[in-house]
């Protein structure tokens, strides 16, 4: 695999998604990453997931996506000999990572200039809802509150089912992404001036950031963005239709495309239309146009249609489900999923999604499976010198 981050080491102080998922992808690139948690509860997310008895034992399948290759080490951040300890693992660190509310590292001692003091070209990144000043920066925020305060949601759906979220957290693995992007290339200023950095990521901002075709439709042509469901608002036939069996998205954006599909569904006869012959007409005809494609395709399925699709160059694909879609042959023959193997005398393995890139000097993948709440601490600590008998005594006075 690939260590395009070898000796890089990050402290994770994040729960959940955002933060976790951050730093999942930093330990993919051979990061040394120490999540930091609380002693006997640590990341919420080991309490979740549809599996109760990973959930009972501390290792909810909503953890193990996106914690494996990390260490965990668990320090009460609020008891003083838990900040000193901290901040002894920060003079060793690169990166710090966290995703509390905004102000709530200020307040424990622990922000920026604090941490700073000690480590001069440390690279701070505090990831949240709205960002760390504003009218909104101390609100509560979940990816569902984003998704709705972003517009998100009231561009997706149509008019009859009202506004609809995206059906997985989608503003918290962008919130996710934004920041791992902001780390590597701090750490990558780093290493030609020498200075460390402090990242503000939003959720709100990174979301609507990657809204650019919406939100410049508004700002720049003051056109208001509307629902349109399975459709391409830009484009026609461009969208999700019925066929014989299944569901087929079909992406006819240029007119040739739109040609060439006239020809494979036998209905030639569009090109001379003047409802279907160009473009704009296309847009202004959408509905008799989508009503007649759909009465074409019912002679196939979704798989037939679409191989004789994209053997004419026209850009279409079946509606699958998550499992069909890692059950694909090209993502198999990709290596997509990477099983990762319990402790050494343990038979327990899962299979995690690895980074959607990959490098010619070793693919991006975690190395080890997700820690047990604490399973690091001793090592860690003694590799900051801490005796045997002073890891004793912060443990017997809940510190650790």
């Amino acid at each position: 695999m690939s260590q395009l981050l070898n000796n890089v080491r990050v402290l994770d102080l994040t729960n959940v998604l955002a933060g976790p998922y951050a730093c999942y992808q930093l330990a993919q690139l051979g990061a040394e990453v120490i999540k930091v948690e609380r002693p006997g509860q640590g990341d919420l997310a080991r309490q979740l997931g549809a599996d109760a008895d990973r959930n009972a034992q501390m290792m909810g399948v909503s953890f193990l996506a996106q914690n494996a290759g990390k260490q965990s080490v668990t320090i009460d951040l609020q008891k003083p000999e838990g900040k000193a300890l901290f901040k002894k693992l920060v003079a060793t660190a690169d990166v710090v990572v966290e995703n509390f509310r905004a102000g709530v590292m200020d307040r424990l001692g622990l922000g920026y200039e604090a941490l700073k003091a000690i480590k001069p070209d440390i690279v701070f990144c505090a990831i949240s809802g709205f960002g760390q000043n504003g009218p909104m920066s101390k609100l509560p925020a979940y990816d569902q509150i984003i998704q709705g305060q972003s517009g998100l949601m009231s561009v997706t759906g149509t008019d009859e089912s009202g506004p609809l979220r995206v059906g997985y957290p989608v503003c918290d693995t962008i919130g996710g992404m934004s920041a791992a992007f902001a780390i590597v290339s701090a750490l990558f200023n780093r290493s030609r001036t020498g200075e460390g950095e402090h990242i503000d990521v939003s959720m709100l901002e990174a979301t609507m950031g990657t809204m650019g075709w919406v939100v410049s439709n508004w700002l720049i042509s003051g056109i208001r963005p509307e629902r349109f469901g399975n459709q391409n608002m830009t484009a026609v036939p461009s969208g999700a239709f019925r066929t014989g069996d299944g569901l087929i998205n079909i992406a006819a954006n240029q007119q040739a495309q739109f040609e060439r599909l006239a020809k494979v569904v036998g209905r030639e006869e569009w090109l001379s239309d003047p409802d279907f012959a160009k473009r704009e007409s296309r847009k202004q005809h959408r509905s008799k146009l989508n009503a007649l494609l759909e009465e074409a395709l019912q002679t196939r399925s979704a798989a037939e249609w679409a191989a004789l699709f994209n053997a004419q160059d026209v850009p279409a694909g079946e509606v699958r489900s998550v499992e069909a879609a890692l059950d694909n042959a090209h993502m198999v023959e990709r290596d997509f999923i990477k099983t990762v193997r319990g402790a050494p005398g343990s038979d327990d393995e899962i299979k995690v999604v690895r980074a959607g890139f990959r490098l010619g000097s070793g693919d991006p993948a975690p190395l080890s499976y997700p820690p047990t709440l604490g399973e690091h601490t001793h090592a860690v600590l003694a590799g900051l010198g801490l005796s045997d008998e002073d890891i004793a005594e912060l443990h017997a006075g809940n510190v650790i």
